[in-house]
């Protein structure tokens, strides 16, 4: 008997809790991010999720345009 195996790929998605893990925020400002226009999330059925490339542009562009933060954080 020969038993089929699920290739070991990494996956082209993340959730919004692997999104607050690799960007070291907590799980509601991560909800509150994807929220945002132009954050590259979107839903499949019930869930929200983030292709794992787009976000890496995302994240680029973001700091691309930003200027040196001389603000106060809210």
């Amino acid at each position: 008997m020969t038993t089929t195996r699920k290739p070991n790929l990494e996956p082209m998605t993340l959730t919004i809790p692997e999104v607050a893990a690799l960007l070291d925020i907590n799980l509601i400002a991560a909800y509150e991010l994807a929220r945002q226009t132009g954050f590259p999330a979107f839903k499949i059925g019930r869930r929200i999720i983030v292709p794992r490339d787009a976000l890496n542009s995302w994240l680029r562009q973001s700091a691309e345009n930003q200027t040196a933060f001389h603000g106060r954080v809210k």
